[in-house]
């Protein structure tokens, strides 16, 4: 009896810890069914009125822009920085997981250092440099360090990962007359596929939520992704519209929740294989 009582008092536990968590989440989405008036005046979860009018204003768009144009803007900044995220960390941990060159040591702990900086730190100067080239209300410095490897973790990421396939394969690949790069790309990229959508996932997700880079850079309420529109819906000199607020913040999850989905098998496995040596 002794075992099936503290089985019970765990997963009793688990699901009380997971409603704690998951509460958040559930008022939230119960929030988009009510009245505006009665999301600040109640803390009740379940609606008294179910209403969907908050998900038509929210279709809508506000400031005369429509929720399609802040989706557009968020999938372009996405899509974009997994691309040159992927492609330069991939590179870059290539040559210090397969090649010999001078400095490599030196260069790999100087890059893991860099996740030492906190982002605040390297804001100022950046922002100083993007705005003499004047490239400030632009999309170029959001996207402009994925293209440059500058993502130390996913490159250390990758660089375990790769250092765990078989020296042999490149042996036998120079004997075939292949080139780093024909082993790069016919060899390495395809056996790396676990730790490559592992940080696609995280990519993606991280610049889909990413809030403090836009309203730093951008200014233009055009070229605003979702984060950053759903400030659009509060204002401290008028009425602040929060169930829309709420119906725009459950949508902006949706594409999230796919994509993790989709690809969280290979997430798992990349997590779980990527430390592991051959």
């Amino acid at each position: 009896m002794r075992p099936k009582l503290s089985t019970v008092a765990w997963h009793v536990g688990a699901i009380a810890l997971l409603a704690v968590v998951l509460y958040p989440i559930a008022w939230v989405l119960a929030a988009t069914f009510k009245p505006t008036e009665d999301i600040i005046g109640s803390l009740q979860l379940l609606p008294t009125r179910v209403t969907t009018v908050n998900y038509d204003r929210a279709l809508d768009g506000i400031a005369g822009i429509s929720v399609a144009r802040f989706f557009w803007n968020s999938t372009v900044l996405a899509v974009l920085s997994v691309v040159g995220t992927v492609a330069t960390s991939a590179m870059a941990a290539y040559a210090f997981a397969r090649l010999r060159f001078r400095g490599r040591g030196l260069m790999f702990v100087v890059m893991i250092s860099t996740l030492l900086l906190p982002f605040h730190v390297l804001i100022i100067p950046q922002y100083v440099v993007f705005q003499r080239l004047d490239l400030v209300d632009t999309y170029a410095p959001l996207l402009l360090g994925k293209f440059l490897a500058t993502e130390a973790f996913f490159v250390f990421l990758m660089v375990q990962f790769m250092r765990a396939i078989p020296h042999e394969l490149d042996d036998s690949a120079k004997i075939d007359g292949a080139g780093h790069w024909g082993i790069f790309w016919n060899i390495v990229l395809p056996l790396s596929r676990p730790a490559i959508i592992t940080t696609a996932i995280f990519t993606f997700i991280w610049t889909w939520n990413d809030f403090f880079g836009p309203l730093i850079y951008l200014s233009t309420p055009e070229k605003y992704p979702l984060p950053l529109a759903l400030q659009l819906f509060i204002d401290e000199t008028a009425g602040s519209d929060f169930g829309a607020l709420m119906a725009m913040s459950i949508l902006a999850l949706v594409p999230v929740i796919l994509f993790f989905l989709f690809f969280q098998r290979f997430l798992v496995e990349g997590v779980s294989t990527s430390g592991l040596k051959g």
